[in-house]
C-alpha cells in the first residue's frame, strides 16, 4: 500500500488580509497545508527562515519601500532552493520577466482561477514551471519582438537613478541620497535619458509606473 503523500506546505505573503484569507481557504481547499501568512516584505523573509514552506506565495507589491522581489532576492540568497510563485494584480511584461529571471517558479494574477493558483503551487512544489496561457503568450511575445524595457537597457547604477528620477527627485537631491557629486549624477541622468528616449519628467515617471519600477 502507498503512503500517504503529505499536503503540500505553503506559506503567503501579502499586505492585504483579505485577499490572504481567500487564497488560503482555496488552496486549504485543494488540499494543501498553509502554515504561515505574512504581511510586509521583511516579515516573509524571516518567517520563510523559521517555517521553510514547501512553496512561497509572494505578491510583488507591498505598501512599503521593499517589495516582493527584494524579498525573493533576500529568501533565494539564504535558500537557493526556494520554490517561489509570485502573484500580482499587475502583469507588465518586465514585472513578469523580472520574476522569471529571479527563479519564480510560476507568476499569477490575483484575479486568476483559485484552481490556477493550486496548480502552480503543484508545480513550484515539484520543480517545474508554470504559465498561465495569458502569461505565455506575453512572454513569447517579448522574446520575439525584444525587451526594451529600462531593467534591460541600464545598468545597476543608470536603473537605481532612473527610479529616483521617476519618483520627482531632482540632481541634487538624487546626489545626496546616493553621495555622489551632483554633477556625476546630471552625467548619469542625461545618460539615461538619451538611452530611453525621454526627456520629460511626465515621461519618464510614465514609463517608470508602465515597467513597474515605481508605484502607479
Amino acid at each position: 500500500m502507498q503512503a500517504e503523500q503529505k499536503p503540500i506546505r505553503v506559506m503567503l505573503a501579502d499586505d492585504h488580509p483579505i485577499v490572504m484569507t481567500g487564497f488560503a481557504m482555496s488552496l486549504s481547499g485543494h488540499g494543501m497545508d498553509v502554515v504561515g501568512q505574512a504581511k510586509t516584505p521583511d516579515e516573509a523573509v524571516a518567517m520563510y527562515g523559521e517555517l521553510q514552506p514547501d512553496v512561497l506565495v509572494l505578491d510583488i507589491r507591498f505598501g512599503t519601500e521593499l517589495t516582493g522581489l527584494d524579498a525573493a532576492q533576500q529568501i533565494l540568497k539564504a535558500h537557493p532552493g526556494a520554490r517561489i510563485v509570485f502573484l500580482s494584480q499587475f502583469d507588465q511584461d518586465s514585472l513578469i520577466k523580472e520574476t522569471y529571471r529571479l527563479g519564480a517558479h510560476a507568476f499569477v494574477t490575483k484575479d486568476c482561477d483559485p484552481a490556477d493558483l493550486a496548480t502552480a503551487v503543484r508545480h513550484a512544489h515539484e520543480g517545474k514551471l508554470y504559465f498561465l496561457p495569458q502569461i505565455a503568450e506575453r512572454l513569447a511575445s517579448l522574446a520575439v519582438r525584444g525587451d526594451v524595457s529600462p531593467q534591460s537597457q541600464l545598468d545597476e547604477r543608470g536603473l537605481e537613478i532612473f527610479k529616483l528620477m521617476a519618483e520627482g527627485l531632482t540632481n541634487a537631491e538624487i546626489a545626496e541620497k546616493l553621495n555622489l557629486s551632483t554633477k556625476t549624477i546630471s552625467n548619469i541622468s542625461q545618460a539615461v535619458k538619451e538611452k530611453l528616449g525621454v526627456h520629460r519628467p511626465a515621461y519618464i515617471t510614465k514609463l517608470a509606473v508602465k515597467h513597474g519600477l515605481i508605484e502607479p
